[in-house]
């Protein structure tokens, strides 16, 4: 058997995304995934009633849409359609109308009243050259930035706890609009660097959208690896590997896992410094998640809420930031802040007459074996009095099924570990080349590399950038 020039572990976005990347500069390119379907947290399937699709993990993609590696390869040739609601995000209020992100810098501006020029200000000069932004934000930290003046601008907005960067607003709704998008980071809204995820999803809704891939996500998966296959690589599923002598004849090797499931993997070929950082790694709060399929949508009291493909329930910016902090505590909060998508709004192709599929998740301790379902639809029967009358069909999936659909999830967590402390600056540790893992010819590509979680693909695509250069040595 010719030994080939690179095996990627994982059909996930980052394990596709490194293998494309590396097709495309002639490597041959075989992927290996436990699983008998490709995408990882990419996977749509009729969770609940026959032809209502669901999305099993990642719903909606900002990421995606603004991602520079997806828009540099042909995918919509491939089946993959963005489809956009006509409100990004809402986010309910109990006495006010919900706060809305558009599309559109001005129209987000202007429902946002007096707030709307800190927002425009904000926002306005990330949104010109966002490109730039996301060129230096989302890459390995201690690459040298290519556009420092934009970086240093974007750096000062990101600096700040998102309770602290809120506090440029005097009004309720851009505070709650604020701590909604922040709280995707899945840390207390108190910690440094809580605005930065901010910074980058609002600016990435400004520029692409908050969208959905009609079909479901799967078909980002699909059309990543028919792009592989046009480019003469490989995908075999059903494939697992649980140790490196589980792999064909390589000259590299890129794992989509976690630090822990290195350890596994590499045994005692890891060095014991890089054995010793990998089993320190820690694992961030879990993913409690709901699928429900719901005659007529969601009654939203604000009839502007119907619009938007994302909801951000939780209250006021100190109500998620007190939610947050519970999980963070040990505890799951009894008004948890909660992610809700209304893919159908989008994409009609989801439904199924007139029974759409909910998408819906609240955070809790990793691990968490108890039941949070009560918890999760009052919140939302909070803002849609009579939700829980219209649900005809659910499923559950809590911390444990969430890590049985996908072993990176340890524990429910589904963005590769906490982003907080040493972890956000050193993912899985300080280096100019952090992909390596000590072991020659072995990368780690996953979202617990630089840039972290989110559908973008660039953990993939900077993991690569570094094997090539072992290739081409």
């Amino acid at each position: 058997m010719d030994k080939l020039d690179a095996v990627v572990v994982g059909a996930g976005p980052n394990g596709l995304a490194a293998a494309v990347a590396l097709a495309e500069q002639g490597a041959s390119v075989v992927v290996l995934e436990a699983a008998d379907t490709v995408g990882g947290g990419l996977r749509s399937a009729e969770l609940t009633l026959p032809g209502l699709v669901h999305d099993v993990c990642s719903a909606v993609h900002p990421l995606g849409a603004a991602s520079p590696v997806f828009a540099r390869w042909p995918l919509e040739r491939h089946g993959l359609r963005w489809r956009h609601p006509e409100v990004a995000v809402a986010h309910p209020l109990d006495d006010r109308p919900a706060a809305l992100l558009h599309a559109s810098l001005e129209e987000t501006a202007a429902g946002l009243g007096p707030d709307g020029h800190v927002w425009r200000r904000w926002f306005g000069p990330l949104v010109e050259r966002f490109d730039d932004v996301v060129d230096d934000l989302l890459s390995p930290l201690l690459r040298a930035p290519r556009h420092p003046l934009t970086l240093a601008r974007a750096g000062l907005l990101s600096l700040p706890p998102a309770t602290l960067a809120a506090r440029a607003f005097a009004g309720v709704e851009a505070r709650a609009l604020l701590a909604g998008v922040a709280a995707h980071a899945v840390l207390p809204l108190e910690r440094a660097f809580t605005s930065a995820l901010a910074t980058v999803l609002v600016g990435a809704g400004h520029v692409a959208g908050w969208p959905v891939a009609e079909g479901g996500s799967q078909r980002i998966a699909d059309a990543l690896v028919a792009h592989l296959r046009e480019l003469g690589g490989e995908v075999r599923t059903g494939h697992r590997v649980e140790r490196l002598e589980d792999l064909p004849p390589c000259r590299v090797a890129l794992l989509d896992v976690t630090p822990g499931q290195l350890v596994s993997i590499a045994g005692e070929r890891l060095p014991t410094i890089a054995r010793t950082r990998a089993l320190r790694w820690r694992h961030g709060p879990a993913a409690f998640k709901l699928d429900l399929a719901v005659e007529g949508g969601v009654p939203w009291r604000d009839p502007q809420v119907a619009r938007a493909g994302t909801v951000h329930l939780g209250g006021t910016l100190e109500e998620v930031a007190a939610a947050e902090s519970e999980v963070w505590r040990g505890r799951a909060p009894r008004r948890p802040y909660v992610l809700l998508a209304q893919q159908h709004v989008a994409d009609p192709t989801r439904s199924v007459g007139d029974v759409h599929p909910v998408w819906l998740y609240g955070h809790v301790p990793n691990g968490w074996r108890g039941d949070e379902c009560e918890p999760l639809l009052a919140q939302v029967e909070r803002f849609a009095p009579g939700f829980r009358d219209r649900i005809v069909a659910h499923r559950v999936s809590t911390p444990a099924d969430l890590e049985a659909h996908d072993a990176n999830y340890v524990g429910g967590d589904i963005t590769g570990g906490a982003a907080d402390g040493l972890q956000l600056l050193a993912r899985p540790r300080l280096s100019f080349d952090p992909y390596r893992t000590g072991v020659p010819g072995l990368f780690l590509c996953s979202s617990s590399t630089p840039p972290g979680g989110g559908v973008h693909g660039l953990p993939g695509w900077w993991a690569a950038q570094s094997a090539l250069r072992t290739l081409g040595g």
